[in-house]
């Protein structure tokens, strides 16, 4: 069932939302190449707990504060003080605040270093994608629009889109209906209503769109070792616009 927020629900969302944000500018300078992926982990648990909140993650008995993949890890990576960030990697925050009961969610993937010229245009069109599927998520429209648009522009590049996880409501709780696909799908196919609260969230590979489930039960790969590049924001639909909540330039 589709949960459409009211305008104080809304509010509380949006103040998780700019704490994520208010975060990830703190934070992302201070991540370097040399720091272990648990280490990572331990700064955004700090920072959330200190500001009265909780990590997001916690509520899906995640292992950590942060689902933290690199390279070839598409999504739920996890925290490991073996894992050491090297530069040329790609590292994908994956994060979200639980402030007072109202739910954040976002990811940004960061270039350590010099990374190779593919890796970097991947993430740049990654967020392309991003860009397009929050821009097609508009009253009138369906979800399967902002699916549209994700893909268009990553297969243009030949890119492989994963489309095994998906974006998501969210809010009030992690996951939330609907789901929201980043590739063409079958089913249930909603039309964008004020008050949704959507988590949209590309996840592209270098390589195949297929993925495999690590040994640890929760990370995900790509089938062919592929580097993977996953952008994502909470956006509050209204009747007139869309608003990306967890924009990090947000007006204060």
């Amino acid at each position: 069932m589709i949960h459409l927020k009211t305008i104080e629900q809304i509010n509380g969302i949006r103040k998780s939302c700019h704490l994520t944000a208010d975060m990830f500018n703190e934070l992302i300078p201070k991540i370097k190449a040399g720091m272990s992926t648990w280490e990572i982990d331990k700064l955004f648990e700090n920072y959330i707990t200190s500001h009265g909140g909780k990590p997001a993650w916690w509520q899906e008995d995640f292992p950590g504060s942060v689902c933290i993949s690199v390279n070839n890890e598409v999504i739920h990576g996890l925290p490991s003080k073996k894992r050491i960030i090297k530069n040329g990697d790609l590292v994908s925050l994956d994060v979200g605040i639980n402030l007072d009961g109202y739910i954040s969610d976002t990811t940004h993937s960061l270039l350590i270093g010099e990374v190779k010229p593919e890796v970097k245009k991947l993430q740049q069109v990654t967020e392309e994608c991003l860009k397009a599927g929050i821009e097609a998520c508009k009253v009138g429209n369906r979800i399967s629009d902002i699916a549209n648009a994700v893909y268009e522009i990553a297969d243009s590049h030949g890119y492989g889109v994963v489309y095994d996880f998906c974006g998501h409501g969210v809010g009030l709780d992690v996951h939330e209906d609907p789901s929201v696909p980043n590739c063409p799908f079958r089913g249930m196919n909603p039309r964008i209503k004020p008050g949704m609260v959507l988590a949209i969230e590309p996840m592209i590979n270098l390589g195949v769109p297929e993925v495999e489930i690590a040994e640890d039960g929760w990370t995900v790969l790509t089938a062919d070792g592929a580097v993977s590049c996953h952008e994502e924001h909470t956006v509050a639909v209204f009747e007139d616009h869309t608003e990306v909540l967890t924009d990090l330039n947000y007006k204060k």
